[in-house]
């Protein structure tokens, strides 16, 4: 029987499809071996959970730890405990960890020739909830698990996460959290419930694993900072654990001072990297004190050069960040002082008088400050007379320069950090305040010089600044009708201020 070329093809194809069929049922067999999932349904793993706890220890330094002693605690009360140990890379010296199949080490930063599912600690929890567990902690009976489930069921649609205290611990409070994205920043306070926002102190934390692994960084050190910051901005709470205590080992970690100092040099980074990677710049602790993570005079502002009058930080749908409005209030102070000091007559101009007048302060989005001054007076400062030679900086490591742009002065807030306050000189001709250069703003124009007769005084960004009289009239005049109530960003052709915000 002779066979016919295209009877040759047909049966060419068929194996070949055969084939790829055969390679790709044993790559789906793979990754499903290795717990991947196929498709994710509303941005949720597609893993499938069983009841029951596993508990993570992702809270270790790799110098001195207690881990090993941690998971021998656990596994004396249930030795088929799913244990995992996150670690960012291989730790050393090593963790002698027991070698069983309920006991995982994941690392974050994996081998480049690693599939991407080990750097993935979700890919190693079937259970449908997770216990953080902090270094040091022990546990002395199986009803301390029980309980805290108990707990979290009994509470379940009311709060998210349930804690438990550690033994010893030197806090163990409940915090009410404010985090702001569009502000940059975070407020703790205390709280007297039992239901709050955050834990303040070591503890142990049960939640769903789902949950977990459903945050943006789930795993960023400090764990349980991280953890607090972004359960807060989906509302989300924890319950204080009652009548549950873990105990920790009677030997404290870190007995010598060198290791003291290494572990809270690596604490203090963590925190700043974690702050620095969700964008907030200003912390409020309970008792008031404040951190900030943004910049300062020995740093660059926290923004690139503004485009459209529209800097960068609106089209994150954020304001400006606090840390520059905080260096532009102490220059503004700091150049005010100067002026009067000097006999340089000054008013607070276009936006910044707007800010003056609906916020007392600086516009939440504004990048700069605005000062107007009578160039007869430009003479009286000391700074200012000398700038046709170049920039001044002056003792306490401001800037003072003629501005590239054209005829006017500014301020830096030092010459790494170049946030500033801009000086305009006007000059009065036939009653009318002019200038001799002019930008490409709206609101940049002359005006009757009797809105400077007399000058009036206007709370400001702390201080008592000058400013036109008729501040409505003299706002309508340049920004237009209406301007003080409704407010909008310097370029709405480029973004817009939504009415909600």
């Amino acid at each position: 029987m002779r066979v016919s070329f295209c009877q040759m093809l047909l049966t060419g194809a068929i194996m070949i499809n055969l084939v790829v069929l055969y390679y790709v049922s044993r790559t789906q067999q793979q990754m499903l071996k290795h717990k991947v999932p196929g498709k994710a349904t509303s941005r949720k793993l597609a893993v499938s959970r069983v009841t029951g706890i596993t508990v993570l220890i992702r809270e270790f330094e790799d110098f001195e730890n207690w881990v090993v002693g941690v998971v021998q605690s656990f596994l004396k009360q249930r030795p088929d405990q799913p244990i995992v140990v996150v670690a960012d890379k291989l730790p050393y010296p090593p963790l002698d960890l027991p070698n069983k199949q309920n006991i995982q080490v994941v690392l974050l930063k994996a081998s480049p020739d690693h599939p991407y599912y080990v750097t993935r600690p979700e890919f190693y929890i079937n259970t449908e909830y997770t216990l953080l567990v902090p270094d040091g902690v022990q546990l002395d009976s199986t009803q301390q698990l029980d309980h805290l489930l108990q707990e979290f069921e009994a509470n379940k649609g009311k709060v998210q996460m349930v804690a438990a205290p550690i033994q010893n611990g030197e806090t163990f409070h409940c915090l009410n959290l404010r985090v702001s994205l569009k502000e940059w920043t975070a407020v703790y306070q205390l709280s007297p419930a039992q239901v709050c926002d955050a834990i303040d102190g070591d503890a142990v934390v049960l939640l769903r694993t789902e949950d977990l692994f459903n945050f943006s960084q789930p795993m960023t050190r400090p764990l349980l900072t991280s953890l607090f910051v972004q359960s807060s901005l989906h509302g989300w709470k924890v319950k204080m654990a009652e009548n549950v205590v873990f105990s920790s080992y009677h030997r404290s970690l870190f007995m010598s001072a060198h290791n003291r100092w290494k572990a809270d040099i690596n604490t203090k980074a963590r925190l700043s990297q974690l702050f620095k990677d969700f964008g907030v710049k200003h912390v409020v602790q309970p008792n008031g004190k404040e951190q900030w993570y943004g910049c300062n005079k020995d740093t660059p502002r926290c923004f690139r050069t503004v485009h459209d009058d529209t800097p960068e930080y609106l089209y994150e749908n954020r304001w400006t960040p606090p840390c520059c409005l905080k260096a532009l209030r102490e220059t503004t102070k700091y150049v005010i002082n100067i002026l009067e000091s000097s006999g340089v007559r000054y008013w607070l101009e276009g936006g910044t008088l707007l800010g003056a007048v609906r916020h007392q302060d600086i516009i939440p989005w504004d990048y700069d400050v605005d000062l107007g001054i009578y160039l007869d007076d430009v003479e009286n400062c000391e700074f200012l007379r000398s700038l046709d030679s170049g920039s001044v900086v002056d003792e306490n490591g401001y800037v003072w320069e003629k501005a590239v742009e054209g005829d006017f002065y500014r301020v830096q807030y030092s010459e790494s950090n170049h946030l500033h306050v801009d000086l305009w000189p006007f000059y009065a001709r036939d009653g009318i305040m002019t200038k001799n250069t002019w930008m490409d703003h709206k609101q940049d124009m002359e005006f009757p010089e009797h809105f400077l007769k007399p000058l009036v005084p206007i709370q400001f960004a702390g201080i008592t600044a000058l400013a036109p009289n008729n501040h409505r009239r003299f706002l309508e005049l340049k920004f237009g009708e209406g301007v003080i109530e409704n407010p909008e960003y310097p370029n709405p052709a480029r973004k817009k201020l939504e009415r909600k915000d």
